[in-house]
């Protein structure tokens, strides 16, 4: 019998029964209001805080922890996947149809099912550390023509190892969170000092994160076919990119001031046990990859993702571009072993992004550097154009996995930008 919630969820609603991502939420809009952990299930977040306290959690991994009586969840993403196990099938049965034990408790279920929009969310982790790969091929490659020209476009390396750098964890905002247009230096015109104020080539990237869950101890690399169990779920992100100062910045040592001004995550962290039914092959690796990236089984997930801009000053906004998280190179457990075979520790709460997510057609393209062709061509966006962001635009970037009868989704990830400081 398939399963079904008490609770009403529409046909297009992204929070399923079969989907229940994490968040950690403050309800009534009160500063004094504790963050506390929830999931979505359709217009509803059910506060984990008061299942737990009416002893609902009742499985031997979790029956005496207080991992959802925390303001976040690294402590939870720390007790590993048999407690997600135990915990996603607790929540599935309360949440079902034929399970009486929160459905038929009128008091319980109006204090633990709080209406969607009455709720503020909030970062659902405490980030420690923040790491963004280079994994998607297509972008590689258009970035490599754009830059380097076609003789050589994606450098020989890449197709060995999934290429990363140490971001910035202190600027990761969640969903709706307004974006300063960052100032910085740009490369100089001529003879001229370099351009300071300003970035004129204010950019989105599409990508996904994967948060970190037990980590490992230092010294101690995580075997890529073990790496699944150290990654808890996966959320939208924009990493913003000032591609002007980006380019003048970034030989020899990388993005620093081009990427550090703001990186947005959506509020749900949707969860790899909600994503199995969407595992999909990972593309086949030519050259195969060295034996400690070879895994037993590549997949990848069948995501589809959108981009859509609101222009400054219109009501609508304008899809950009489709894209999938199919689209990847290098896995998410690719990724997490590579950042530790050389011992590095990695620990709960650590954000891994994807890298942009392109596509090999140009309407799948992950950002305005590809999809502009670096501002050389005009982007059409409803009644007006982009070659990049302009001030007073709005970026929404949603993701969805398309079940029968049901969705496992993403909800949506936000951000507008505001006019750089004077």
């Amino acid at each position: 019998m398939a399963l079904k919630s008490f609770v009403e969820v529409k046909l297009d609603s992204h929070f399923s029964i079969h989907n229940l991502p994490y968040g950690i939420f403050k309800h009534g809009g009160v500063d004094t209001t504790t963050p506390r952990p929830g999931v979505a299930i359709g217009d509803y977040v059910l506060d984990l805080s008061a299942i737990q306290s009416a002893g609902l959690f009742d499985g031997p991994l979790l029956c005496n922890s207080d991992c959802f009586h925390q303001s976040n969840l690294n402590k939870f993403l720390e007790l590993g996947r048999p407690a997600w196990k135990e915990a996603r099938a607790t929540l599935q049965k309360l949440l079902s149809s034929d399970e009486p034990a929160l459905q038929n408790n009128a008091s319980l279920k109006q204090m633990a099912l709080l209406p969607m929009d009455e709720v503020e969310m909030l970062l659902p982790i405490a980030i420690g550390d923040y790491t963004d790969f280079f994994s998607s091929k297509h972008h590689a490659k258009n970035c490599g023509l754009i830059f380097r020209g076609p003789e050589n476009p994606v450098n020989p390396n890449w197709f060995h190892l999934p290429i990363a750098y140490h971001g910035r964890a202190s600027s990761i905002v969640i969903s709706g969170t307004d974006i300063i247009r960052p100032r910085g230096q740009g490369h100089p015109s001529g003879n001229s000092p370099p351009y300071f104020g300003p970035s004129r080539k204010l950019d989105f990237e599409l990508e996904m994160a994967a948060v970190v869950g037990p980590g490992n101890e230092l010294g101690k690399p995580i075997d890529v076919n073990e790496a699944a169990d150290h990654i808890f779920g996966v959320v939208l992100m924009n990493d913003w990119s000032a591609r002007d100062i980006q380019a003048w910045e970034y030989v020899p040592l990388g993005p620093f001031l081009g990427k550090s001004f703001g990186t947005t995550i959506s509020p749900w962290i949707v969860t790899l046990d909600a994503l199995e039914p969407f595992a999909c092959d990972a593309p086949t690796q030519i050259p195969p990859p060295l034996p400690y990236l070879a895994e037993k089984i590549s997949k990848n997930y069948d995501i589809s993702l959108e981009v859509r801009i609101k222009p400054a000053g219109e009501e609508k906004s304008f899809t950009v571009t489709r894209s999938n998280f199919n689209h990847l190179y290098w896995t998410l457990t690719q990724q997490l072993a590579h950042h530790t075979v050389n011992g590095c520790n990695l620990r709960p709460g650590d954000l891994l992004g994807t890298g942009t997510i392109s596509g090999p057609e140009a309407e799948s393209y992950g950002c305005l550097l590809e999809l502009t062709w670096n501002g050389t061509k005009e982007l059409s966006v409803g009644k007006t154009s982009r070659k990049f962001l302009e001030d007073g635009d709005e970026v929404i970037i949603s993701g969805i996995c398309m079940g029968n009868g049901y969705n496992v989704g993403f909800g949506t990830c936000s951000g507008k930008i505001l006019p750089s400081l004077p």
